[in-house]
């Protein structure tokens, strides 16, 4: 391809976030690539999240498994959370990145790598390259920056850098024979240092099995982990089946505190690029698609106020709630065994609404109020055992 193609928005990254942009511009020419050969594969995400807010976006129950018990276990004890009253789901990662893009307004490139991107009078001029024709140009007016935890535009670009601390997770998915299809389990301790592990089950059979990590704060290897955990006991005594013939995904996830600044004049990031992911679990997806698509109607507004109040409205949902949920994942990078023993009998004492909204990080007036008092009640304890 030798023409250098012009549309007015140019979307970098075929996920959640770039899908939800492009299904909500209206009146503008808009191009996506997306480097994989094919949307939504291979998958990169557990795909956990809450049924409330896949109702609230419009996503079909087809595309999700319901999950009504959550476990918690860390290595010696467990914590069984009744979900009914706010269930969780799984979404099936293929079929809803599927059925984004069919509802996308963009032309969209598959197997086409974001390679640079330079200013120019009246834009901006990108280099990509798609796999078997080689490198050629989109001139755009706009770009957003949809391109995950690497940030590939803004780095080219010197607008900004990819973050250094990032969470990194495997996970195997195989069919989930004998399993329980409406319990999710999160585990934490010896298999997860610095991260967490999860098995989540599917809407059509499979079991995800999976452990993070995060980096640098640990040089452990997933892969590693994951080998500990299948020499181990403890699938068995958590109810999980044993892996076989399983498929391996992959995904990495920034985790780093929440920037205020989305918009760089005719630039705009969007999804992991701008660090959307909840800091407690990293969980992401559906905060991708509703602010994809909020701001997919602002660029469609085609003012620079638009995309100011976009940035606003996103600062106003995150930057409190994800400050303190940073601060709650720095903590739990330091944890030791015995320190993840104490927190899950914390877990245990909390309310089912209150746990839930911890994972969501959203932190309310009274939550944090208790979370002071229990600190303070504990510095009186050792005050008085070294007393």
């Amino acid at each position: 391809m030798t023409e250098i193609l012009e549309t007015d928005v140019l979307i970098v990254g075929g996920g959640p976030a770039g899908l939800a942009v492009s299904e909500t511009l209206k009146g503008l020419d808009s191009i996506l690539v997306h480097q994989d050969r094919e949307i939504g594969k291979p998958v990169r995400t557990s795909g956990g999240s809450w049924r409330r807010d896949m109702q609230r976006l419009g996503i079909p129950e087809e595309m999700y498994q319901r999950i009504d018990q959550l476990d918690l276990y860390s290595d010696t004890q467990e914590v069984l959370v009744d979900v009914c009253d706010d269930p969780l789901v799984v979404l099936d990662i293929t079929k809803l990145y599927k059925w984004l893009s069919a509802r996308a307004t963009s032309e969209i490139f598959c197997a086409t790598k974001f390679l640079r991107a330079k200013k120019v009078e009246g834009g901006y001029l990108t280099t990509v390259r798609t796999a078997g024709e080689g490198e050629w140009q989109i001139k755009s007016r706009r770009i957003v920056d949809a391109s995950g935890w690497h940030c590939a535009v803004l780095e080219s670009l010197d607008l900004n850098t990819k973050p250094a601390r990032h969470a990194t997770g495997i996970e195997y998915e195989y069919k989930a024979t004998g399993a329980q299809m409406h319990r999710a389990v999160l585990f934490f301790g010896a298999f997860a240092l610095t991260g967490y592990g999860w098995a989540f089950p599917t809407n059509y059979g499979t079991m995800r099995l999976g452990v993070g990590v995060i980096r640098p704060d640990s040089d452990a290897s997933p892969k590693d982990m994951m080998a500990a955990l299948l020499a181990s006991d403890q699938l068995e005594r958590m109810g999980i089946p044993r892996p076989a013939d399983e498929h391996v995904n992959a995904g990495t996830i920034p985790s780093v505190a929440y920037e205020k600044q989305l918009v760089y004049g005719d630039v705009i990031r969007v999804g992991d690029s701008a660090n959307m992911a909840t800091p407690t679990l990293g969980e992401g997806i559906r905060i991708c698609i509703e602010q994809g698509r909020l701001l997919g109607e602002a660029l469609s507004a085609g003012t620079p106020k638009a995309l100011t109040c976009w940035e606003r409205q996103a600062t106003r949902k995150f930057v409190l709630n994800y400050k303190i949920g940073f601060w709650v994942n720095q903590a739990a990078a330091k944890y030791t065994k015995r320190n993840w023993e104490r927190s899950l009998r914390r877990m245990g004492r909390m309310p089912g609404p209150e746990l839930l909204a911890y994972f969501r990080s959203e932190f309310t007036a009274g939550m944090l109020l208790r979370r002071v008092c229990l600190l303070m009640w504990r510095k009186m304890k050792d005050a008085v055992w070294r007393g």
